[in-house]
């Protein structure tokens, strides 16, 4: 890390190199704020210059220090200092402004930023506000409306947006930054008074705040932060600029100490070690990707083809029949036509994605895929039949993939010649949006081809997490294990709306019967309406096949709007009864200790087996996947904060089955990704 300091002429160049991101630790705290207070003291030095080397101006605090005793200057200080010097600061911005970041170049008197720079301040995603005065500066600079939005959302805006709203003074050409920046501070140097943000008024009032917190409510549930952001907004409206720092810093303080940024500051982190492969040496070279084979034009696959084809790859996409094929087609013109007209992309992109698309009836035409993926039904003897075919039509080299939920896909590979060059990569519904990937790893699967997967996987945009083979992988292991306890849930007359409403109250976006007639409750039915084994059973029978035939375990209205149906209820309890269940109360604790910690126990048999590779991983599938709320940081972070000992205590009580790595950890106090003793 190094802070340098350079004169050129009358303006103080300071240019801070701290890779990868210029975070802004303490050292770099410290470096910047000697040579502010340097420059300020030099009589030749009209105006200061701060800038970044590297791809990036400040991209944020460091957090790894967040949770620990702060080292001065604190970047609060460091701000205050900026807008309080005598000359004038310029912030050349480039790559990102973020957090801290944005917040030093709101304490600068003017600020110059590149075309394609972005800011913003995106402490909410960790569970915090602005710490350093972004609540209080920013919404005299851009209006409060402008500002909460910016806030509260955590969405980072381009440089040019940044200009229109007055929060950027001057854009600069690409590639001379720089060099604009000395120009603009050589013009101002001169300039008396200083445009000090904390002196300007606020634009706006707190309509707009209350605007917004009722429109984006839904949204908002359940979370901390974003109310903490509506305070600190409120403050900088009502209160001089020291009275609201003061009660920025304060909000600030309760929410790093709070569950949900640990919660959220454990996810990011997580996200981040999804990526590393327990036993895969880094250096592997992934095989080269650039046409995919897709065999399926229903929504999965279509949705598979969308997600390669927007991020550059040629795809050929193969379907048995004409009229799937062309319903396909259709659907994949559908999505990128609304999404053009929604301005989500250019036409240009639009119609380059569709240009890289070629359709077939026919294997042979898969001969020049580096990749072949299927996304057929879900049934063992149909993947077989589909991979003994792809592998007499694939290259030699060409990696073979399986979109399978739950099969064992070396079951799958054994169809093969090339078992080594099997992957699983499970996509999520619709595939083209949702941005999990499991990666599947099976007996034979070489490493090149696993990090190929995820390679590749980074490319389109997915989060990508490794699974061992066994039924359901990470996900749908959980899933399955907390729907049969649902199942049983309802066997005790428990409604279905009542188990949802104790989900939802949780923090799902849906409960486990709503996601169920989203789905489809036929998936997996054997379709023999004599045959009744379970209540899915019965339902199917009774033709409450979910929401796409307007009842399931809820009616549907025109408008698919659900209501609790007396009928599926009746058939619930006749079932019940034939099975000689009695009905009985269930308190809604009762409800989620019982499907939730029913997860845990099975996430902890997942790491006993070794189908996952880490708890945290468990924590990514389930937030990215399945609805889990981040601000709770994944079923695995959400069961040691509750306590696990708690939870083995009340699985006992319930009678319910302890994994033995859950009922080991508990004794030992110990997290679940911490080294068992040798």
């Amino acid at each position: 890390m190094t802070v340098s300091a350079t004169l050129r002429g009358a303006i103080l160049e300071i240019m801070v190199d701290n890779p990868p991101v210029n975070a802004l630790g303490h050292a770099v705290r410290k470096g910047l704020l000697e040579a502010l207070e340097a420059g300020a003291r030099q009589p030749e030095v009209e105006a200061i210059v701060i800038a970044c080397a590297g791809r990036t101006f400040f991209a944020g605090a460091d957090i790894s220090e967040f949770g620990k005793p702060p080292l001065d200057p604190i970047l609060p200080d460091l701000c205050n200092a900026i807008e309080a010097l005598a000359k004038p600061v310029v912030a050349a911005i480039h790559g990102t402004a973020l957090g801290g970041g944005l917040e030093v170049a709101l304490a600068c008197h003017y600020r110059v930023a590149v075309p394609s720079a972005r800011l913003g301040l995106p402490e909410v995603k960790l569970g915090l506000i602005p710490g350093a005065g972004g609540t209080q500066r920013l919404p005299r600079l851009v209006g409060v409306a402008a500002a909460t939005d910016m806030i509260v959302s955590g969405d980072p805006i381009p440089a040019g947006k940044a200009a229109e709203l007055g929060l950027v003074d001057h854009v600069a050409a690409e590639g001379s930054l720089i060099e604009e920046a000395h120009r603009w501070a050589q013009v101002i140097a001169g300039r008396r008074p200083l445009p000090r943000t904390g002196e300007r008024p606020v634009a706006g009032d707190a309509a707009a705040i209350d605007r917004y917190a009722e429109t984006h409510a839904r949204k908002l549930r359940g979370q901390t932060a974003p109310q903490a952001c509506f305070e600190a907004l409120r403050a900088a409206i009502d209160l001089p600029l020291a009275e609201g720092l003061a009660v920025e810093r304060g909000l600030f303080r309760q929410l790093v100490a709070g569950d949900q940024s640990a919660a959220l500051r454990h996810y990011f982190f997580a996200e981040r070690r999804a990526a590393r492969i327990d036993g895969l040496d880094a250096s592997i070279e992934p095989l080269p990707i650039e046409t995919v084979g897709v065999i399926g034009a229903g929504t999965m696959g279509a949705g598979i083809a969308m997600a390669f084809l927007s991020k550059g790859l040629r795809v050929v996409l193969l379907e048995t029949g004409a009229d799937a094929l062309d319903r396909g087609l259709a659907n994949i013109r559908r999505t990128y036509e609304a999404s053009v007209a929604k301005g989500r992309m250019t036409q240009e992109a639009g119609d380059q994605a569709l240009a890289r698309l070629s359709t077939t009836l026919d294997y042979a035409a898969l001969g020049g895929c580096d990749l072949i993926i299927e996304a057929v039904f879900e049934l063992m003897a149909v993947k077989r039949e589909v991979f003994a075919r792809i592998d007499a039509v694939a290259r030699p080299g060409a990696i073979l993939a399986t979109n399978t939920s739950y099969l064992d896909i070396d079951e799958i590979a054994a169809a093969t010649g090339r078992p080594d060059h099997v992957v699983g990569l499970h996509f999520f519904s619709p595939a083209n949006i949702m941005k999990l990937l499991e990666v599947v790893r099976g007996a034979r699967t070489s490493p090149r081809v696993l990090a190929t997967a995820m390679a590749l996987a980074k490319r389109i945009g997915k989060i990508a997490v490794v699974a061992g083979n066994g039924y359901g992988f990470i996900g749908n292991r959980l899933l399955a294990r907390r729907r049969s306890e649902a199942f049983e849930l309802l066997l005790e007359g428990v409604a279905p709306w009542d188990i949802d409403e104790a989900h939802v109250g949780f923090g799902m976006p849906m409960g486990p019967f709503r996601m169920s007639d989203l789905a489809g409750v036929d998936i997996g039915w054997h379709r023999d309406p004599a045959r009744v084994e379970n209540v899915r059973d019965a339902l199917c029978a009774a033709g409450r096949l979910g929401q796409k035939a307007g009842k399931g375990y809820y009616d549907y209205d025109e408008a698919r709007q659900a209501t609790p149906s007396a009928e599926a209820l009746a058939i619930i309890d006749a079932f019940a009864r034939g099975q000689g269940r009695a009905r009985r109360d269930v308190p809604r604790d009762d409800i989620l200790e019982r499907t939730l910690y029913a997860m845990v126990d099975e996430g902890a048999r997942l790491l006993a087996e070794g189908i996952a590779q880490r708890a945290s991983d468990i924590d990514v599938v389930w937030v990215n996947g399945y609805g889990w709320p981040s601000y709770l940081g994944g079923p695995m972070h959400w069961a040691e904060r509750t306590g696990l000992a708690h939870i083995v205590e009340r699985l006992r009580a319930h009678g319910m089955p302890v994994a033995p790595l859950l009922a080991e950890k508990a004794a030992r106090g110990e997290r679940f990704d911490d080294p068992r003793p040798a």
